[in-house]
């Protein structure tokens, strides 16, 4: 291959990676408040990769458990943590502490 033709083949490469760098969405981060012993509204649009930021503004210690075991986030008083979306799929939640407590993600691929 000439180095005129080595140039083109790499421009050529270059521009598709470009464009699918481009296209690849960024994750999205959203934040699912507890208040009054309720979570509030999960997310619409959440999708694998996705950050969900769990805060707990209540007195009292709270967990955000799914009821799959995919994920168990432990949230003291006044605090919040993150957590990455990682599988899609219906995932109902709810809280150790307070099984009253119940929540759904629907997490699109």
């Amino acid at each position: 291959m000439s180095a005129m033709n080595r140039k083109h083949a790499l421009a050529v490469v270059a521009g598709l990676l470009a464009m699918t760098v481009s296209t690849v969405a960024k994750p999205a981060e959203y934040q699912i408040a507890i208040a009054n012993m309720k979570f509030g509204s999960p997310p619409a649009e959440l999708h694998v990769g996705d950050v969900i930021v769990w805060r707990n503004d209540d007195i009292f210690r709270h967990t955000a458990t799914a009821r799959d075991a995919s994920f168990d986030v432990d949230l003291p008083p006044k605090s919040q943590k993150k957590m990455t979306v990682e599988r899609a799929g219906a995932v109902k939640f709810y809280c150790r502490f307070h099984p009253m407590m119940t929540g759904e993600l629907n997490v699109q691929p």
